[in-house]
């Protein structure tokens, strides 16, 4: 019994590391915030940005966490966001989105820098 457990675990196992990558389309958005943005408003930033799944379609995950890198090419970014699409139509919708746009004009003031970038998952 505990042999046949054990084949069967093994055999689910394999069958997730060997299947198909994810689909879709990843939109990866790093930010400095200014000296002077306070812990409320960054805070706010990223309940706003994490908010934007339940107003928008298209957002079909979202993921976000603080730099912990050691290789110092962060460019001083310290606020990652990722959010996946099914698509790059997807994406491209959710850049003009009416609530993408309201949080943009809402937040972009405590921002210094940013990088984004997109991609399609291969």
């Amino acid at each position: 019994m505990k042999k046949s457990l054990l084949f069967l675990c093994l055999t689910v196992l394999l069958a997730a590391c060997s299947s198909k990558p994810d689909t879709g389309v990843r939109h990866i958005v790093c930010f400095k915030f200014k000296s002077d943005a306070t812990e409320a408003q960054v805070d706010a930033f990223i309940d706003g940005f994490k908010n934007l799944k339940n107003e928008i379609e298209e957002i079909k995950a979202f993921e976000w966490g603080l730099n912990n890198s050691t290789e110092g090419f962060d460019q001083g970014m310290t606020h990652i966001f990722q959010v996946t699409f099914d698509d790059i139509a997807g994406r491209d919708a959710y850049l003009p989105h009416p609530a993408h746009q309201a949080f943009v004009e809402k937040h972009l003031s405590i921002v210094e820098e940013g990088i984004v970038v997109d991609y399609s998952i291969e």
